[in-house]
């Protein structure tokens, strides 16, 4: 189930990044650099988003019922909505005390800081490259949000090992560059918030699928027997699964109970479809006789 196969990626996204989160708050502190500190706050988010796509994936798996006949699937887009906004606040936060720090120099991080940060980078890669292609292989707007959160943690961590590396060889004079790293970071991190927040916004508005998700909902409907053309077709995404509004055009001449059967069979198609599509409603409209 795609729902199981994203809550389990999701799980070990939490763990791996409650792991590093300590350990760059740990060695930040201990190796006097603020960019390193920050970004562990950073990874704690990642953990804190995680645990939200983790239960909007739980919670739009559940089977439509009587007070939500069209199934829980909003509660997807809301967790990547709520995942942008806590990468939002992380910029903010991370934002104004790298000012603070900036005009209260402290004092040059330590070297062994910079081979913590490079075990950071890569496993935040790997995290990412792993979750993106997950949430796009299920259809999980949270999940490929979520990725991003761990490829925004990786620049941050970027930012910081050359922050520190400046630091460190430039000496006293260079000292505030920890914290640059810091500031800079923190306009990734809200660009990819703004950004991720957008698309998360136009899933919950039911904006339209991709092009060529409707154009496959046309051609399974237009090979359907009997069927002689098609004219509105709407398709609105919800979390995983898809919904479809499709008007079929049929001869005129025929009876009710055939055009009955034809709806029918459109819809059979495209639920056995690998669309996704969890139910259909189709609307028989008369052609010429």
């Amino acid at each position: 189930m795609d729902a199981s196969r994203g809550i389990r990626v999701t799980i070990w996204g939490i763990v791996t990044s409650t792991v590093l989160a300590a350990v760059k708050v740990i060695t930040g502190m201990v190796g006097n650099s603020y960019a390193l500190v920050a970004d562990g706050i950073e990874s704690m988010l990642d953990v804190m988003s995680s645990f939200v796509v983790w239960g909007g994936l739980r919670i739009a798996s559940q089977p439509a019922n009587e007070d939500f006949p069209f199934g829980y699937g909003k509660a997807e887009p809301l967790a990547a909505l709520a995942v942008a906004t806590a990468l939002l606040g992380a910029a903010v936060g991370i934002s104004i005390q790298s000012v603070v720090e900036i005009r209260n120099p402290g004092e040059i991080p330590e070297t062994f800081t910079l081979f913590v940060l490079i075990g950071v980078i890569i496993t935040k890669e790997i995290m990412f490259r792993v979750i993106v292609n997950t949430g796009k292989k299920i259809g999980s707007q949270a999940m490929q949000t979520d990725a991003w959160h761990h490829r925004s943690d990786a620049i941050t961590s970027i930012a910081a090992f050359i922050g520190i590396s400046i630091a460190i060889y430039g000496g006293e004079e260079y000292v505030t560059a920890d914290d640059w790293a810091a500031l800079f970071a923190a306009c990734v991190i809200a660009f990819n918030g703004v950004r991720l927040f957008r698309s998360g916004l136009r899933e919950i508005l039911d904006v339209s699928p991709p092009p060529e998700v409707i154009e496959e909902v046309r051609r399974i409907a237009s090979e359907v027997p009997r069927v002689v053309t098609l004219d509105k077709c709407r398709v609105r995404k919800s979390g995983l699964i898809h919904f479809v509004d499709l008007h079929v055009v049929v001869d005129g001449g025929i009876t009710v109970r055939e055009g009955h059967d034809i709806a029918h069979h459109v819809k059979d198609a495209l639920l056995e479809s690998d669309l996704k599509i969890e139910d259909a409603t189709i609307h028989i409209e008369p052609g010429k006789e």
